[in-house]
């Protein structure tokens, strides 16, 4: 039996508003306990001793310019295209659910194409000067990462990286279900890599053999600017010579 069939029946007897997750929410929610532990860090030692850069703060100054900014993204650009998104594509729930190994490569699947672009997409951004200082050098302001700084940046960043982790599941012909766990797996994985924390449970220690770089892999791009441009996962840096590690 396909998993989450009392799911998919549920969903399936919603209109599509209902079905979809409210993501702006969601970013909020992965974002939340990391900004606890930004606002204990500094008085709580234990919490200190896994954060990467010890001693930056994080303000309220910079935690509600990522807010603003986001919100202004979401407001001007996420939501009217979500809208044209849902009315070209509505979502449908057949009532064949797929099993929980072919959710899982169709999962994986996504995340490597998303790798892959994100990557040739953010090399470009930093080796094309132009590139960067018209539109991904915005994203780079704060050089100590930290879960909000996730979505700071630009129009164009939004939403050129927003299409590529849209259009995937329709290149790969997943389930509707699985792209939404893709876009919430996604979400999560993007907020953990810019946490600015090394915590024990995070992703990049549950993947042996040094093949996910996580969070410690992405704040030293934002010490170092010219290395570590794959999001997740480390072979793309290996083969471009770009990985570095501290």
């Amino acid at each position: 039996m396909g998993i989450g069939r009392e799911l998919l029946d549920l969903l399936s007897t919603k209109n599509n508003w209902q079905a979809t997750v409210p993501f702006p929410i969601v970013y909020l929610s992965f974002c939340l306990p990391f900004v606890v532990l930004d606002a204990l860090s500094s008085r709580v030692a234990w919490i200190r001793r896994y954060k990467l850069q010890q001693k930056t703060i994080v303000s309220w100054r910079m935690i509600w310019s990522c807010l603003a900014l986001s919100l202004y993204n979401h407001v001007m650009y996420i939501f009217p295209l979500s809208v044209l998104h849902w009315y070209w594509r509505p979502v449908s729930y057949t009532v064949t659910a797929p099993g929980l190994l072919r959710v899982i490569w169709d999962l994986f699947a996504c995340l490597l194409l998303f790798d892959f672009q994100y990557f040739v997409w953010h090399l470009l951004h930093h080796k094309v000067p132009w590139l960067y200082r018209t539109f991904h050098k915005v994203h780079h302001k704060y050089t100590s990462t930290f879960a909000l700084a996730t979505e700071y940046s630009g129009a164009w960043e939004t939403l050129s990286l927003g299409f590529f982790a849209a259009v995937n599941p329709m290149l790969l012909g997943v389930h509707p279900m699985t792209e939404m766990l893709f876009h919430m797996l996604n979400m999560w994985l993007s907020v953990e890599d810019h946490c600015g924390y090394d915590l024990p449970w995070a992703t990049h220690r549950l993947v042996p053999f040094g093949l996910y770089g996580g969070a410690p892999h992405h704040d030293v791009h934002h010490q170092k600017f010219k290395s570590n441009y794959a999001p997740y996962f480390t072979h793309w840096d290996k083969l471009f010579g770009t990985l570095h590690s501290e």
